[in-house]
């Protein structure tokens, strides 16, 4: 998390991210490693889709590590959890002084990713407004940072990832269709969880190698934990698979039992609950509302917009009331 607090992260890891890190051993699967191998190597700009959880930003990761960027920094951010009176600010930058509680200048992602990669997650979040500058931005190379007088050329390569149908955004004035043909020069699809088969096998196997590896130990499944992984809709996707993996091996002495460990909206069979949260009766009225928040913003994978629209409330109240509860970026993204 970069200093700004707003979902930005700097990486300069080689070697750790690669296409053989994308596992699964299915058609689609295979398909997403070789073009990122064939796009790796190019400058184009690359639109990854897919449901939320997929691992587009792995793919994303990826496609930098293997490009002739690799030895410079992979940048990214969240389009949907900067509020919108800050993405500017966040995208290129301000000078100092250049608005309220601007002590000094920063540098935007389009500075701090100069010479590597630049990934901007769920793209089609962005405000509209803000689409028009990403858009000159992408076609000049040029932008001013807020505030300030100087030109600055940028010297990245995009990658940009969205979990919604574009077309549909498109049509629906969230997405500029004129931004959407300048990112998909190279499109790649991420297939859900569901479509992959025995992937969910090898990743679990996986993940819990990793997990034990970690932690010095070498606990197993136990239980019929094949027939529960493929019998389990996983509408998290790869997401939700690590997930309830990890709280199962925290919770699991010696044995990890996904069936009696997992969060009640990884359960088998209770579709009815997957949108409900449990409070005890006396729970103080702040502290109901703020899990209720919290709740919200997992469902709708920190993107702030989607959650403030399922509660019934502005952007603006939404950031006041984290703001109340002080909590930090890293808690809700």
């Amino acid at each position: 998390m970069d200093g700004s607090g707003w979902g930005a992260q700097d990486s300069a890891r080689k070697g750790l991210v690669d296409a053989n890190r994308i596992l699964g051993e299915s058609l689609g699967i295979e398909k997403v490693r070789s073009v990122v191998r064939r796009v790796a190597s190019t400058g184009a700009t690359v639109l990854i889709t897919g449901e939320s959880g997929v691992g587009k930003e792995l793919v994303a990761r990826a496609i930098h590590d293997q490009s002739a960027r690799s030895s410079g920094p992979f940048v990214a951010i969240n389009c949907g959890a900067i509020p919108e009176s800050l993405i500017e600010a966040e995208l290129f930058g301000h000078e100092k002084g250049s608005f309220t509680g601007a002590i000094r200048s920063h540098h935007g992602v389009f500075e701090r990713a100069s010479g590597g990669t630049l990934f901007l997650d769920e793209i089609s979040e962005m405000p509209f407004r803000m689409q028009t500058r990403l858009l000159r931005v992408l076609q000049t190379r040029r932008f001013y940072r807020v505030g300030g007088n100087a030109e600055i050329q940028t010297n990245v390569r995009i990658l940009a990832a969205t979990n919604r149908d574009v077309a549909d955004a498109v049509s629906r004035r969230e997405l500029r269709a004129d931004l959407l043909y300048r990112l998909a020069v190279f499109p790649i699809h991420v297939p859900p969880l569901t479509s992959r088969g025995d992937d969910v096998i090898l990743l679990a196997n996986a993940f819990l190698a990793e997990l034990n590896e970690l932690a010095g130990t070498a606990k197993r499944f136990r239980g019929d934990v094949e027939a529960f992984l493929l019998d389990h809709d996983w509408p998290g996707n790869v997401r939700e698979l690590r997930n309830c993996i990890e709280r199962a091996f925290i919770l699991g002495d010696t044995d990890v039992v996904l069936e009696d460990c997992l969060l009640v909206r990884c359960r088998r069979n209770a579709e009815d609950l997957n949108d409900c949260i449990a409070l005890r009766v006396g729970t103080r009225l702040d502290d109901a509302e703020r899990q209720l928040i919290l709740a919200t913003l997992d469902d709708a994978a920190g993107n702030r917009r989607r959650a403030a629209a399922i509660l019934g409330c502005s952007i603006k109240t939404l950031y006041n009331k984290l703001q109340h509860y002080r909590l930090a970026t890293s808690e809700v993204n």
